[in-house]
């Protein structure tokens, strides 16, 4: 039963929590980044035969609970699927934020290798995916255990940079990023996303490196330069790249820049018109909700699994 599958080494659990479908379990447990940095995850496991493994790294100030459709239909599709919160996040969140002291590359460097790794010990000798919502594709790069993924699929990702972004977003993001972002960091002493509906609560740091990235044209490797750039190129595995149409946060072309950088890897590309799909809407946040279901993500995530 999928119940019996051993936890990642390294781990310990904290719950067991069994879904509306007996076959699904999900269980709760803590994995440490090699700074000793405790971070909340859960493992949904695969039903027999088992096909590999699945990280989920998240979009920004996405908590790992709002995968939980899309990871239990992963599961029962065969695959045992890991997803995590990155400090500061989620259920990863341990005391105030104005404390911690992280940026976008702590995330990459530490919680997302540290992620990589319990993933790859659900189903060894298995290929494991990399599936990156949003920002968690922009930073498959930056991880630097990647070479233990097999294959990446990314969702909703592109570039940060403002003036390519969708025109709904641009209108306002300036405003973000001018004024809202220099006045509430010092005041602060985090990003409190939340009280501004705005994004989430995000630890100063990380808020702060993402804003350089977002007004600079070349993203991220603009303001990092070339030992990211060369990061980027170095990525090999085969890579899928789902964008939306009725994205109302990412632009095609903020799509197409950012995975200009990952300049070697074989690409494959889905833009993805909602109404093709039998569906009303999809947008940034839409497609690992429960609404797609099982149809959708069997035409456009299974082939991406299995190569």
């Amino acid at each position: 039963m999928a119940g019996s599958e051993p936890l990642p080494p390294a781990c310990y659990p904290e719950s067991i929590r069994i879904r509306m479908d007996p076959m699904i379990e999900s269980r709760t447990f803590s994995l440490c980044a090699d700074d000793g940095h405790e971070l909340a995850a859960t493992h949904y496991p695969a039903r027999v035969p088992v096909q590999g493994a699945v990280v989920i790294a998240s979009a920004m100030g996405v908590s790992q609970g709002y995968y939980r459709p899309f990871s239990e239909w992963l599961a029962g599709q065969g695959w045992h699927v890991l997803t995590f919160d990155y400090r500061g996040i989620g259920r990863s969140r341990r005391g105030p934020l104005r404390r911690l002291e992280a940026d976008v590359l702590t995330w990459a460097r530490r919680d997302c290798a540290a992620a990589v790794d319990a993933a790859a010990a659900l189903a060894p000798g298995k290929p494991l995916t990399w599936i990156g919502h949003s920002l968690g594709g922009q930073l498959f790069a930056m991880v630097p255990n990647r070479d233990r993924v097999d294959r990446v699929l990314t969702v909703a990702t592109g570039s940060g940079y403002w003036r390519e972004n969708a025109p709904a977003l641009k209108r306002v993001v300036w405003w973000l990023w001018y004024v809202v972002v220099p006045v509430v960091l010092p005041l602060a002493g985090y990003f409190p996303g939340r009280r501004l509906r705005k994004i989430g609560d995000l630890p100063r740091g990380v808020m702060a490196q993402w804003r350089r990235w977002c007004l600079h044209p070349d993203y991220a490797v603009g303001i990092e330069g070339d030992w990211l750039r060369e990061a980027y190129a170095s990525v090999g595995q085969p890579m899928t790249i789902l964008s939306f149409c009725d994205d109302e946060y990412m632009s095609e072309r903020n799509t197409v820049s950012l995975h200009a950088f990952y300049a070697n890897a074989a690409k494959t590309w889905r833009r993805v018109d909602p109404a093709g799909s039998g569906l009303r809407r999809i947008g940034h946040f839409g497609f690992f909700r429960s609404e797609p279901g099982g149809a959708v993500w069997e035409k456009l995530v299974l082939p991406a699994l299995d190569g």
